[in-house]
């Protein structure tokens, strides 16, 4: 193999176990097998990939991929997805929240802040983070149709798991006014840009971790994933669809 094409064409299923034709045109990316499972028994499908580095499900031309936690992970499945070209590539994640948000609060970001690095081996740092804006709209739209709101401003994505100790870096978080902070957004953003696919996320508030009592237990996981994660997951099911019914594009850039 000698092209990125015929790497990736390889690898999506390798690391999958799934087929390149049976991916659907829309992609939903997650850090978590249940949402897998979740969209598997919503759907009745089966679950493929146990046992491999990803877990994809697949129903009505929408496949939900667990790719596992962090940048360089994020920064693959984006070039693996490059395989398939998808019409659209909606994250649904968990974050942080920076300031006023309550755990399961929606987040809906505008941009991200390229802390992680791993962005910078795709595009010079000056090139900004951001989703595609017709892509957001939709999932907008389904917050909406929910009877529900959504916090909006910047993400910032960071390398760093374990920072909550860290007085000096949550001075500069509070500085720099971001909204939450993950370990996966602006990955997915830039290296979406870079393989021309339209991307967007809709993040989850999982914990509050500049406060010692906000940052995230397994106890106050399991109430994250039990209390809010399935409307986390319809919200981005719907959105998708809604997209594949109007067969309108998503791409709202020019990608030279």
């Amino acid at each position: 193999m000698t092209t990125k094409e015929q790497i990736v064409e390889n690898w999506l299923p390798r690391y999958t176990g799934t087929p390149i034709e049976e991916f659907g045109s829309y992609i939903l990316l997650t850090n978590f097998v249940n949402y897998v499972t979740m969209f598997a028994e919503k759907f009745d499908v089966e679950v493929k990939g146990q046992g491999r580095a990803m877990q994809t499900a697949t129903a009505h031309d929408i496949t939900i991929i667990n790719f596992g936690m962090g940048s360089p992970m994020a920064a693959t499945v984006m070039d693996l997805l490059s395989a398939i070209s998808p019409k659209a590539v909606l994250f649904l994640g968990k974050c942080g929240g920076l300031k006023k948000t309550q755990i399961g609060d929606l987040i809906l970001p505008i941009a991200a802040i390229r802390g992680e690095g791993t962005g910078d081996d795709y595009m010079p740092a000056e090139i900004p983070a951001l989703p595609s804006f017709r892509l957001q709209s939709t999932v907008s739209a389904s917050i909406a149709k929910h009877k529900m709101d959504y916090w909006t401003g910047t993400v910032y994505t960071t390398n760093r798991r374990i920072w909550e100790h860290d007085d000096t870096f949550k001075e500069y978080l509070r500085q720099i006014r971001a909204m939450a902070i993950d370990m996966e957004t602006a990955t997915i953003f830039i290296v979406g840009f870079a393989n021309s696919i339209p991307h967007g996320a809709l993040l989850l508030v999982s914990d509050n971790p500049l406060v010692p009592e906000g940052v995230k237990t397994e106890e106050s996981d399991k109430k994250v994933t039990n209390d809010y994660v399935k409307t986390h997951l319809e919200i981005g099911i719907e959105a998708l669809t809604e997209l594949r019914k109007s067969g309108e594009s998503v791409k709202h850039l020019r990608f030279e």
